[in-house]
């Protein structure tokens, strides 16, 4: 009887294993030079690794969609692997419709309201104030700047401006 005590208890642990194997064996996405940035965002700004790869990542979605796309080719190839921080971007549905609708009753069009204010609803459902947006631009700036040099850190610039 013991022994098929412990045998029963030894394919209990076998699957409990398994499954906290499952629970904890994500994908993961942001790797090399990203994780780079994603520790500068935690060390100076306190937040965790996944609000610093999904924030990340909707800045360089937002770069993505204001640049050509030879621009964008220029920061992707100088920022090599930033691809998995977009990848890791909320997605956020409907933004765009609702910050160009107030941006229109305000007297302009959607470039007017200007490309940051579309990424708090991304930053919010990452569990991160508004504000924070403005926290991330230096920094992701200066990641372009070291990582990329003049040319990406000058072409990010301008859009995040």
């Amino acid at each position: 009887m013991k022994t098929k005590s412990r045998i029963v208890r030894f394919k209990l642990c076998l699957v409990l294993l398994a499954i906290s194997g499952m629970a904890i064996s994500k994908p993961e996405i942001v790797t090399g030079a990203d994780m780079d940035l994603v520790g500068m965002l935690t060390g100076q700004l306190g937040v965790t690794q996944d609000q610093a790869s999904g924030g990340a990542g909707s800045i360089f979605n937002l770069a993505k969609e204001k640049l050509s796309a030879s621009e964008f080719s220029t920061v992707s190839d100088g920022l090599s692997g930033i691809d998995g921080l977009i990848a890791s971007a909320p997605k956020v549905e409907g933004l765009k419709s609702k910050f160009g609708g107030m941006s229109s009753m305000l007297g302009g069009g959607e470039k007017s309201l200007g490309g940051l204010a579309s990424l708090a609803g991304g930053f919010s459902s990452l569990g991160l104030a508004p504000d924070m947006v403005g926290k991330f631009v230096p920094v992701v700036l200066e990641y372009a700047q070291g990582a990329g040099g003049d040319k990406v850190a000058g072409l990010l610039s301008g859009v995040l401006k």
